[in-house]
């Protein structure tokens, strides 16, 4: 298997695991969108306590990738997509994070 299929298995494990109801169809695309920076360590998981980090998903993807308008509902579905992954987990894939986002806004076509 290549590295890419490699951690989409990451991806799909977690989802599994963490019980999130996404589709295998949506986190791959979503893994697509997010190029190499799902190689580097550090880029491909999201701090959920970093409001820096919250606010780099919210301008790059949630704004700009989903074309949302920006308003206080977007930081609270961060939020939750965080909560949903755990508070004490510190392997928040951005992939996964990213999807759970796209299904909430119903954007799922985007990446499928």
């Amino acid at each position: 298997m290549s590295k890419f299929d490699d951690n989409v298995e990451l991806y799909k494990a977690q989802n599994a695991e963490l019980s999130l109801g996404l589709s295998d169809a949506l986190i791959t695309g979503v893994a697509k969108s997010l190029g190499p920076s799902i190689y580097n360590a550090d880029s491909s998981k999201v701090s959920g306590t970093d409001q820096k980090e919250k606010d780099t998903v919210k301008n790059n993807f949630l704004i700009k990738k989903l074309g949302l308008k920006d308003g206080p509902e977007l930081g609270a579905a961060i939020d939750e997509a965080i909560a949903k992954m755990g508070a004490g987990n510190r392997s928040k894939y951005r992939a996964v994070v990213y999807a759970l986002l796209a299904k909430k806004f119903g954007k799922e076509s985007m990446f499928v």
